[in-house]
């Protein structure tokens, strides 16, 4: 999604420059739109003073109180408390949509703990902090070996270097428990900041390198997904997926989240199917359950001995089911034609050649290729003799 800086000149994408960062909002990473920004309230002491700050492109968001007088809006770089100093991020939502989002969150309004906005960025802040991000790449790779070093089973996957330069945050996946304290230790001594190590999984990783995924479009963690649910091969099972794990796990090696999207929408409708229809008791044996179509409500059948498969619908697997309970054996199943979509192919017609080409044709062209053939040997064994012919 972009705004209306990102237009083209002379046929090329011009583009802001702002990797993620766009001071209109409009091409914010885990950006959520704010409706309620034109809404006029009666009250201004009910008025929300708390907005929301995003940091690194939107990877993280965090609330702060606004104690001062001043009126900060959407797009406004500010600096906001941090570790024994300060920060600097992006607002993101202000106004009643804060409290909705807090809301959702379960932060409480009055929290005491809450950190406070400071002031509006000016230069020297902007300019202290693009030189402590700058930072950031090479303090990865220095991690990186320095685990490497002392053997840890841990990958270093990103670096948050706050904005003054005085904390840095280490993201970090491992499988097990890490007993990081001498890494620490090198941290400390090797950056001269206060260290703070974050353990992440490997969905919020993908999030932060993010790509493309099989669908053609950008992964969901990387744009907007901001909450991650667990994934099973249970959703995988209720919309009929076949249990293939390369094709069900996205890039982070774990099953994908768009297995969730979808998954109430197929609950529900399952609920009409009838339930211990397995099978199906019929004069020619037991009818076995293979799959549900859940879209056109058919449930398949396949009788034992045959391949063939035989739909039916909900109503007559209830019926079928409601005789086999009173130990009633139906004749056969009661099948429905299915109509695919798909147009019938057209037979192909063939030619009739009969009475064109007649056996007698061919045995006399066979004839004369065994005549030719034969006059040809003879004249190769038999060499005309040109000495009789000189002498006369």
């Amino acid at each position: 999604m972009g705004c209306s800086n990102c237009g083209t000149a002379n046929g090329k994408p011009s583009g802001c420059k702002s990797n993620g960062g766009c001071s209109t909002g409009g091409c914010n990473r885990l950006n959520v739109h704010d409706w309620l920004s034109n809404l006029p309230f009666s009250d201004p002491k009910s008025e929300c003073r708390i907005v929301e700050v995003s940091f690194n492109n939107g990877s993280r968001k965090d609330f702060y109180r606004n104690t001062s007088t001043h009126v900060f809006e959407k797009g406004d770089m500010v600096s906001v408390e941090g570790v024994s100093g300060f920060d600097v991020g992006l607002i993101t939502l202000t106004g009643e949509i804060v409290r909705l989002q807090m809301k959702k969150k379960n932060i409480e309004e009055n929290n005491p703990d809450m950190k406070k906005l400071l002031r509006k960025a000016n230069d020297r802040d902007l300019e202290t902090m693009a030189q402590n991000k700058g930072r950031e790449k090479e303090a990865l790779i220095r991690s990186r070996a320095m685990t490497k070093q002392l053997k840890l089973d841990m990958k270093m996957s990103e670096v948050e270097i706050q904005a003054d330069g005085r904390k840095a945050t280490f993201f970090y996946i491992a499988d097990d428990r890490v007993d990081f304290r001498e890494l620490i230790k090198l941290f400390a001594s090797e950056f001269r900041l206060k260290v703070e190590m974050r353990q992440i999984g490997a969905r919020q990783e993908a999030g932060k390198v993010g790509g493309i995924g099989s669908c053609g479009r950008e992964l969901c963690c990387s744009t907007w997904l901001s909450d991650f649910k667990s994934v099973n091969t249970t959703a995988a099972r209720y919309q009929n997926l076949s249990i293939n794990q390369s094709k069900l796990s996205g890039q982070c090696g774990r099953l994908k989240c768009c297995l969730n999207y979808e998954l109430d929408t197929y609950l529900d409708a399952l609920q009409h199917f009838p339930d211990n229809a397995d099978t199906l008791q019929v004069a020619k044996g037991t009818a076995l359950l293979i799959k549900k179509d859940i879209f056109k409500n058919l449930m398949w059948y396949v009788l034992p001995d045959s391949s063939k498969q035989y739909p039916m619908t909900i109503e007559s697997v209830k019926k079928i089911k409601k005789l086999n309970a009173q130990n009633i054996t139906p004749e056969q199943l009661e099948t429905v034609e299915v109509n695919t979509g798909k147009p019938k192919e057209e037979e192909h017609t063939f030619v009739d050649l009969t009475g064109q080409i007649s056996l007698k044709t061919l045995e006399k062209a066979d004839r004369k290729k065994r005549q030719q053939k034969s006059n040809q040997n003879q004249r190769r064994n038999n060499p005309p003799n040109n000495n009789n012919n000189k002498r006369r």
